[in-house]
């Protein structure tokens, strides 16, 4: 099995369907940052997209918290899904069929509280993990913030890469 985890902002609105047999789906797609080095050696922030889908009664309750710009984390595992482009053009791609989605908070949630982005997102709720709680965020404002994220210094130079253990 491939599995994966992830935490990102939701670059759009649910779109929640129906299968033929009348099973609930929710698909949405999720922005995950990151930063690399350029062969200049300046440092780029990117972003990677990545489908995900819900099934069964998850992703009702699902479909009536997040919306684009919601955080969330989400567990599941990988599912090789062909998409066609906008040319018609048939792709490969990858998909998380979710396990696992926690309610996080959203930026602007962040921002509200003292700016600067939370790898944490501040104590996550369940929102249809398998028997979790699915009643949705807490009530009365955002969610609890944890500590700032430790951020990593930048190598020197090149030499400090070759050090990792990796």
């Amino acid at each position: 099995m491939l599995k994966a985890t992830l935490i990102g902002n939701l670059g759009n609105d649910p779109e929640m369907r129906y299968s033929a047999n009348g099973s609930p789906f929710l698909r949405f797609n999720v922005a995950s940052n990151y930063r690399t080095r350029t062969p200049e050696g300046e440092w780029q922030d990117k972003t990677e997209w990545v489908r995900v889908t819900v099934t069964g009664q998850r992703a009702e309750s699902l479909s009536q918290y997040l919306h684009k710009g919601s955080r969330v984390y989400v567990d599941g595992r990988l599912e090789a899904r062909p998409w066609t482009d906008q040319q018609g053009q048939v792709r490969a791609g990858l998909e998380v069929v979710a396990n696992e989605v926690q309610f996080m908070s959203s930026r602007a949630d962040d921002e509200r509280m003292g700016g600067g982005a939370s790898s944490s997102g501040g104590g996550g709720r369940d929102l249809g993990g398998g028997g979790r709680d699915s009643s949705g965020p807490p009530a009365g404002g955002p969610a609890p913030r944890s500590a700032p994220p430790r951020s990593r210094p930048e190598p020197e130079d090149e030499s400090d890469l070759e050090d990792l253990p990796f």
